[in-house]
């Protein structure tokens, strides 16, 4: 089992930031308001030659366990009963709070292992602070700066021997949102890793129930929620296995209108979601059924599609519907007429807090990924491109008719066409949705954003002259 390091302490000492330095990657939000962090998070970390597993935990506060601040703890009491080892941190320069002693004793009482780190101790300003931390009786602490990278090499003498106390076990993927991808050249996702899992990112508006679902198709309260609005900050990730196939769940901030986002903690969350539908390959846009299809609704979808991820509607809260069938054609309609640019796009009704559509969620993840790595022969192709042009030919531009010569895939993920003609800068765009559609209806790929792009016959060395 692979050694895990939860780390601890009271809002605003610093714990994202010692986290973020310990895996290498900004991965957790860090800012200077108390309490950005509320799910656990957890991340492969490196220090020197160690390796283990680290999680990032929300503050501990005296909280009503009905509370968020009191979900937000209950949170990282489960990373303390998961973890090997507890790294308890305070703020060196503000020196000893009535919390941080509170909470020590309960720590003192953990069966655990307990590191106590002094964090912020860069400077002659910390030391009354880093004094006052053998107050608490776990120790001598270590002094740190998780900001500046000091103190590292104690906190490495400190691990060493819990970590080779433990069996090795080769690490997992790591918590990522939004790097780690393996890319190629252009900064496309490579196809097919068949040891990477399937990643999965849910968006949508605030309170739409993306961690309710998640939390429910893994089985486990793994993500806060709750009747707030906008609890999640951090993009999350969730390892799952669904019928043998290994998934990456990634829980995202609610992406709300872009005049209303003001404050800079939600404009990192923000960019977090958006980041994390960058490097999914599924992304489930999750609508409240009740109130679908609003204009936020229809610009997250929109933006999923221009990112050129294989996308899935899914409709919340479907439990609140009655009628179900009606509402579901009003609904298949709406989605043809207002996203035109993916038509045909996977509507699948569920509900989170009831548990129902989940696995027909995931079949339509499934196929919409199997579909977003399609490859069209280049013979199949130009048949239809042949049959295509005779029905309906390129219109006549300034008196000169337009040719298209042949047509290829370049690449999928999503599939890219290229079309090889006669003046391409001239090529209306009502004919290239035209070849757009045509080729979503022929080649069965409903719902796929496809990239079609034309170019001068001149630019292939092989394509016969006039």
């Amino acid at each position: 089992m692979t050694p895990t390091v939860a780390i601890i302490g009271r809002p605003n000492v610093g714990k994202s930031t010692l986290f973020n330095r310990l895996v290498g990657k900004k991965l957790a939000l860090v800012d200077d308001t108390p309490g950005v962090t509320r799910d656990r998070r957890i991340g492969d970390a490196k220090l020197g030659d160690l390796r283990f597993q680290v999680i990032d935990t929300a503050g501990l506060e005296e909280a009503d366990p009905e509370s968020l601040e009191g979900r937000m703890r209950a949170q990282t009491e489960t990373a303390i009963k998961e973890a090997s080892a507890i790294l308890f941190v305070i703020d060196a320069r503000s020196g000893l709070t009535p919390l941080d002693k509170h909470f020590s004793e309960v720590v003192r009482r953990i069966d655990r292992p307990v590191i106590l780190v002094a964090n912020k101790a860069e400077g002659r300003q910390a030391e009354p602070g880093i004094m006052e931390a053998f107050e608490l009786g776990l120790g001598e602490p270590i002094a740190l700066s998780a900001e500046h990278g000091e103190g590292l090499a104690d906190l490495y003498d400190a691990l060493r021997p819990i970590i080779d106390a433990q069996p090795d076990a080769p690490p997992d993927f790591s918590d990522e949102a939004v790097t780690g991808i393996d890319l190629d050249e252009e900064g496309n996702a490579i196809v097919d890793d068949p040891v990477r899992p399937l990643r999965i990112a849910v968006v949508g508006r605030p309170n739409a129930g993306k961690s309710t679902l998640i939390n429910r198709l893994v089985g486990e309260d793994r993500l806060l929620t709750g009747p707030e609005a906008g609890i999640t900050r951090d993009s999350i990730a969730v390892d799952w296995s669904w019928k043998g196939r290994e998934v990456k769940l990634f829980d995202t901030a609610g992406l709300r209108r872009k005049s209303r986002v003001s404050a800079k903690l939600e404009k990192l969350s923000v960019a977090d979601a958006l980041r994390a539908i960058k490097f999914a390959e599924v992304v489930v846009v999750l609508l409240d059924a009740t109130i679908p299809f609003e204009k936020q609704d229809l610009q997250i979808a929109d933006l999923v599609i221009r990112e050129g991820r294989a996308i899935i509607i899914g409709l919340n809260k479907w439990d609140l519907i009655e009628d179900r069938s009606a509402k579901m054609k009003e609904l298949r309609e709406e989605a043809d007429r207002l996203l035109p640019q993916a038509r045909g796009l996977q509507l699948v009704p569920v509900s989170g807090l009831a548990g129902q559509g989940l696995d027909r969620l995931m079949d339509a993840c499934v196929k919409a990924y199997d579909l977003w790595n399609t490859r069209i022969s280049t013979g199949r192709l130009n048949r239809w491109l042949s049959a295509l042009i005779e029905h309906h030919p390129p219109p006549a531009v300034s008196g000169r008719r337009l040719k298209i010569r042949y047509m290829t895939q370049a690449k999928t993920r999503p599939p890219f066409f290229v079309l090889f003609g006669t003046r391409p800068e001239a090529m209306p765009e009502s004919y290239m949705r035209y070849l757009v559609n045509g080729l979503r209806e022929t080649f069965d790929m409903p719902g796929v954003p496809i990239r079609i792009q034309m170019r001068s016959t001149g630019d292939n060395p092989y394509d016969s002259k006039d």
